[in-house]
């Protein structure tokens, strides 16, 4: 099979991946119209915010399941280190199960809902939990889509905040890609403690490093999607093993399962998940921008290159005197890993699209037979 540029939209057509495409190419410029939308939106949100971050009474859960969930890992620690407030990342899948072990009735909690589509039944229930059973609860919905169940029964409530991200956001395809980023890049901006203009300053800062790795990336990505992986491995360090987790769900999704995507970190990996190896196996670390964590990265590395019992090993991130030789770099601005975060994650959405279509699947819609749904289906809300 030729390889596919990103842009070349027709192609895509023809290969069922155009929406996907467009929507993994269109991030840099969502991301410049959010920096604008979250500018209008400050003084509305500091509001709401008030001073509850400073009051180690509080609580702040991040919420959400599959790709949403993982919004909520990659943020909470970063956000948590920054306040008084106790923030913790909580999947939806596990607040409804076991509701009992993570909430406080007599703790002030402020639910943090991300979602694309804001109409799954886990987000829905998960609010509708909190508001029953903490007596001072409050919500701040971050979701793509207006016309979703978050948006829409929220709209009025004094206990309710909603963002909604641009309009172009709510992916139309079956993978989470722009969405997840403005998600993402929307709770950093408003849980940050650096003053709104620098937030704010930050997002054009990464529309211009996501396309030029858009532009570096491409060719390459789709080069390594015509070699027969069976098994892909991400591994990161910190709050970015989200991301290798995020990672990994992009390829189990795009490809229908027929890949095998894990995700674990650099240092939890040799404790076992390293046995995993075979000569099928493709492994991708992607680098920290903290030189400690770098230097634990680089040991690994250098040991599965010296091993030589991977089919290929892979190093992406941000350009650095340890690991100068790594495979795809840029050269980026002082900014933390979170917020690096979406950048690196476009390589491996570009990844997943082309992998995806080199298997003759049809990436917009992967499970035409309906097992798996854009939107989940099938769920039950059970109380307790």
């Amino acid at each position: 099979m030729d390889v596919t540029p990103l842009s070349d939209s027709s192609a895509w057509q023809r290969l069922g991946g155009a929406d996907t495409a467009a929507e993994i190419a269109q991030q840099p410029a969502l991301w410049n119209r959010l920096a604008e939308d979250l500018a209008q939106a400050c003084e509305r949100v500091q509001a709401f915010l008030g001073d509850c971050l400073n009051d180690p009474r509080q609580r702040v859960l991040f919420t959400g399941a599959g790709s949403s969930g993982f919004i909520a890992d990659l943020v909470a620690d970063r956000i948590n280190a920054q306040w008084a407030a106790e923030v913790r990342a909580l999947h939806t899948t596990s607040l409804l199960t076991h509701p009992a072990l993570y909430l406080q009735r007599n703790r002030p909690t402020l639910l943090v809902s991300f979602g694309r589509s804001g109409s799954s039944p886990e987000s829905v229930a998960a609010v509708e939990l909190v508001r029953a059973e903490v007596e001072h609860s409050r919500f701040l919905d971050i979701t793509c889509n207006p016309e979703g169940e978050l948006a829409r029964r929220g709209a009025g409530r004094e206990d309710t905040c909603t963002l909604l991200m641009p309009a172009d956001s709510c992916d139309r395809a079956f993978a989470m890609t722009s969405s997840l980023s403005c998600m993402l890049l929307t709770a950093l901006s408003v849980f940050d403690t650096a003053p709104w203009p620098q937030r704010i300053e930050r997002l054009p800062q990464l529309a211009v490093l996501a396309h030029e790795g858009l532009a570096q990336w491409d060719a390459p990505a789709a080069a390594l999607a015509q070699r027969s992986f069976n098994r892909v491995i991400y591994l990161a360090s910190g709050p970015l093993e989200a991301l290798a987790r995020e990672a990994a769900l992009k390829l189990l999704e795009l490809t229908a399962g027929r890949v095998l995507a894990l995700a674990n970190t650099p240092l939890g990996f040799r404790h076992g998940p390293k046995s995993t190896l075979d000569g099928d196996t493709l492994v991708v670390v992607v680098r920290s921008a903290h030189a400690l964590a770098r230097r634990y990265e680089q040991d690994l590395l250098d040991e599965l290159r010296r091993d030589g019992i991977a089919g290929q090993v892979l190093a992406i991130g941000p350009h650095a005197d340890i690991g100068a030789d790594d495979d795809h770099s840029l050269r980026v601005p002082p900014l933390d890993d979170t917020w690096l975060a979406p950048v690196w994650l476009t390589f491996a959405q570009m990844y997943a699209l082309q992998r995806s279509a080199s298997l003759g699947l049809t990436p917009d819609n992967p499970f035409p037979d309906g097992t798996v749904n854009r939107v989940v289906k099938g769920v039950t809300i059970h109380h307790g």
